[in-house]
């Protein structure tokens, strides 16, 4: 019978069992796309269709779509259980989070 991966990081030294679990950290901060997301997530396709009211070929085709309406990721990440931040990097400024989008935005006045 093999050992888990939890085994064999408990029989390496702890410098390097830090390092591991810095590492494993680092990487689920990223995810390929939706689909990995939301297995992340732990939900199906399924349970995603009937939180958005949509058919499950239609989270499927949502998952493939490498252009969409924020307004559809915000939707998506909400059924999973998630909120959708959307952050802008300016180059030398720290990191601006957008919290209106649209017409129904605060809007600052110039002048």
């Amino acid at each position: 019978m093999g050992r888990s991966l939890d085994d064999i990081i408990a029989a390496r030294l702890p410098d390097e069992q830090v390092a591991i679990e810095a590492h494993r950290d680092a990487s689920k901060q990223h995810v390929e796309g939706l689909c990995e997301l939301r297995q992340i997530a732990g939900k199906a396709q399924a349970d995603i269709a009937s939180a958005l009211n949509i058919t499950q070929p239609s989270v499927s085709k949502i998952e493939k779509q490498t252009d969409m309406h924020l307004s559809t990721l915000r939707n998506y990440v909400e059924a999973i259980g998630g909120e959708l931040e959307l952050t802008v990097k300016l180059p030398q400024r720290p990191a601006l989070r957008i919290h209106h989008l649209g017409d129904s935005s605060p809007r600052r006045r110039h002048g």
